[in-house]
């Protein structure tokens, strides 16, 4: 794609309605056009033969061949960024999952609902996740896998305004804490942050301290990401729910669209899960997570930021440094997208840049 240009996208999907729907949405972005649509992966494919798209979007569940199928051989024949587009309940969840593990670079929900807010967050997390996915430098696969129309008010309207952590608590407080010696290590990721996240738990040993995570996800997604994490593991893992105590040995996921913040009672950490705007275009959001941290945890906290588009977690990395965290962001070269570790290093809130392969080994190094 060249500077400048718009971000060109294939839409492939077997509902006429879906497709509408999303070319609308991805056409009032003037960052993006969508160039075709697709009813099916055979249509796709001689959609791909008139013109290479820089991101397709696709459906995982469609006749003649599934969306999976058509992404391995996409992978390996002709790597092109893919967003996966699904309806993700129940089983669509688990195999919108296994299209992340193929090679897809993120992971968005098919628009739902017919209120202005949902259509409005809808077009944002979509269009985002375009973006991002322009961004990313898809190698080819040569290995198995491993394991209706735009409503008017969203024109006139327009995307929801860029919040920050004010919207949903106040700045940390400059007064000490109660004195604990039990850590907090707070992590936040979004595009590529799936498998980057893997990476990093499997790395940390069972008695590990409490770990507490905000990957940017879909609703309804997050619970069959937590279960994997926590098959693949030595710490459990698990989708995160209020008054979760934050333990050794245990790691909390956002769900899907709630905000995660920690909190603490005498030397007790706990999490609570929060409804709330979006917060830097995102629910849940790391900047509200990290400052929840900055202000509950200070100098016990690790604050961790990994790859991810955009500037989300950027400022609350910020504020875990002043209150005496330690923060690491992982490097350009293992991140999928060099967004997000590199407006938080540019702020000057990052104490170390590391590769992937090393976080969890300095997260558990004594100080």
């Amino acid at each position: 794609m060249t500077r400048g240009a718009k971000i060109r996208v294939l839409v492939v999907d077997d509902s006429a309605a879906v497709r509408q729907a999303l070319s609308a949405i991805l056409n009032d972005d003037p960052e993006i056009e969508v160039i075709a649509t697709a009813s099916d992966p055979w249509v796709a494919a001689e959609r791909l033969r008139e013109q290479v798209p820089d991101v397709i979007t696709l459906d995982v569940e469609m006749p003649r061949m599934d969306g999976l199928t058509f992404l391995d051989r996409l992978m390996r024949q002709h790597p092109i960024p893919v967003v996966i587009c699904s309806s993700l309940t129940g089983a669509g969840s688990a195999t919108a999952l296994s299209g992340l593990e193929r090679g897809a670079v993120e992971v968005i929900e098919k628009p739902r609902g017919v209120t202005p807010r949902a259509w409005k967050d809808s077009s944002i997390n979509i269009c985002d996740a375009v973006r991002a996915a322009a961004r990313v430098r898809v190698r080819r696969r040569t290995d198995a896998p491993r394991r209706p129309t735009t409503p008017p008010a969203l024109r006139e309207t327009g995307p929801a305004p860029k919040l920050t952590a004010d919207a949903m608590m106040p700045p940390p407080r400059k007064d000490a804490l109660i004195q604990t010696t039990e850590q907090v290590v707070a992590i936040g990721a979004s595009t590529g942050g799936t498998e980057a996240l893997l990476t990093l738990l499997r790395g940390l040993p069972a008695d590990a301290p409490g770990v507490i995570i905000v990957q940017h996800m879909p609703e309804n997604f997050t619970t069959q990401f937590a279960a994997r994490l926590d098959a693949q593991c030595a710490i459990a893992v698990k989708e995160a729910v209020t008054g979760d105590t934050v333990m050794r040995g245990r790691a909390l996921l956002a769900p899907g669209n709630r905000h995660l913040l920690l909190k603490r009672s005498g030397a007790r950490y706990y999490v609570e899960v929060a409804d709330g705007p979006l917060v830097c275009r995102h629910r849940p959001s790391v900047d509200v997570l990290f400052r929840s941290t900055a202000r509950y945890a200070g100098a016990n906290a690790i604050g961790v930021i990994l790859t991810g588009m955009g500037d989300d977690g950027a400022r609350g990395m910020l504020e875990l440094h002043q209150a005496g965290a330690r923060t690491i962001a992982q490097d350009e070269a293992s991140c999928v997208v060099f967004g997000m570790p590199a407006e938080a290093i540019k702020r000057g809130g990052v104490d170390r840049v590391l590769p992937l392969d090393r976080i969890a080994r300095d997260v558990v190094a004594p100080r």
